[in-house]
């Protein structure tokens, strides 16, 4: 048996801001609290999107504390202002970071406790408040997932919270919402989107439907994301990626993820690292060692990244998936090696372990030991 989620509504394409804020004004919320970063306070994006719903006589608040990895501290402190005003709704506004944080805070808001009791897969009771989702980058699909992933400061690591309940209400995908953001951040969204379609295709819970999105998701991101990164005013690269990215969260919010993002949350939590940088450093290794028992779904992979395959075996193929990554990531400048990132090998251990306690590991296509992930890590130093 397999099950389909993907938020009721989803708005695509240049401008449709102004059809996701009709839609808020149709849902007759009383008050909102808009999730979102410091930076998108500085450069004045969340005054618009506020004065926007005050036009259309929505009140809001907003909470501008959320961190580029979302804490339990964050989830708190904005919880605590949205009770404090009453609010019947949640938006987030940016990246991964401030949707992540707004799921947390809506989950709380209507089944109480703390964000780390619903550590797991759908712990939750109740739905959420009801939270519309605009997103500012593409990368992660958090505007359109049932993923949260959220920093425990004691523990230092990233808990995985893989609950239906935390699906938003509406996503808004504005690809001019998205113009002028850094290289940097472009690359590092891009590359997360990439390992999205990539875990998502070779997992163990795959299907059809999700199989057609990861591949096209690929194909895109190829296509895309060199242009998006070279030139951030191309609005065509720009939405092309957008959908991109969407459609790699279709396909692992539907057929989850695998050891690269396993891995990847362990050195985010641990170090504070960037996870789409930790993603695309980890990618190539994880899915070599992935290549023994799925090389034919490598191969496919290969073919959307526009490599002709027809004269090679699936073990050539494969390994011309692993060029294709690491060349696309090259070329939007990503560091080569987790070395560059300062992580040390003293703490591969501790990484593993937790590594291999992460839900997002039970769908890869071979389960790996203790000693098999401190080989990744180092491989990919």
């Amino acid at each position: 048996m397999a099950a389909f989620f993907i938020p009721s509504i989803n708005l695509m394409g240049a401008g449709c801001l102004a059809d996701a804020i009709a839609n808020i004004e149709a849902q007759e919320f009383k008050k909102g609290i808009i999730v979102t970063d410091k930076v998108l306070v500085d450069i004045g994006m969340v005054d618009k999107v506020q004065q926007l719903l005050t036009d259309k006589g929505v009140d809001t608040v907003v909470f501008d504390g959320t961190q580029p990895n979302p804490t339990v501290s964050n989830v708190n402190d904005g919880l605590a202002l949205l009770q404090k005003n009453n609010c019947d709704f949640v938006i987030s506004l940016g990246g991964g970071s401030p949707h992540d944080c707004a799921k947390g805070i809506a989950l709380l808001a209507t089944n109480g406790g703390q964000i780390k009791d619903y550590e797991g897969v759908n712990l939750s009771k109740k739905p959420q408040l009801p939270l519309i989702a605009i997103n500012t980058t593409a990368g992660t699909a958090s505007e359109m997932t049932l993923f949260c992933i959220i920093t425990d400061e004691d523990r230092h690591i990233k808990m995985a919270i893989v609950d239906k309940n935390t699906t938003p209400l509406i996503s808004v995908n504005d690809p001019e919402l998205m113009l002028e953001k850094p290289a940097s951040l472009t690359a590092a969204t891009g590359m997360d989107a990439l390992t999205h379609a990539v875990e998502a295709y070779v997992s163990t819970a795959a299907t059809p439907l999700t199989d057609a999105v990861a591949l096209k998701a690929i194909e895109l991101i190829q296509g895309n994301l060199r242009t998006a990164v070279s030139n951030g005013d191309d609005i065509n690269a720009r939405e092309q990626m957008a959908y991109a990215q969407f459609m790699a969260g279709m396909a692992f919010n539907n057929a989850s993820l695998g050891y690269v993002h396993a891995m990847a949350h362990q050195l985010g939590g641990f170090y504070d690292l960037p996870h789409g940088v930790c993603n695309a450093i980890l990618l190539p290794h994880v899915q070599n060692f992935n290549a023994k028992v799925c090389p034919e779904r490598l191969t496919d992979v290969a073919k959307a990244m526009g490599v002709d395959t027809s004269a090679m075996s699936p073990e050539q193929g494969a390994q011309a998936a692993l060029d294709a990554i690491r060349s696309l990531s090259k070329d939007v400048n990503i560091p080569s090696g987790l070395t560059e990132l300062d992580v040390k090998e003293s703490d591969f251990d501790v990484l593993a372990t937790n590594a291999l306690n992460d839900a997002c590991g039970l769908t890869n296509p071979i389960q790996a030991t203790h000693d098999e992930i401190k080989a990744i890590y180092a491989a990919a130093m």
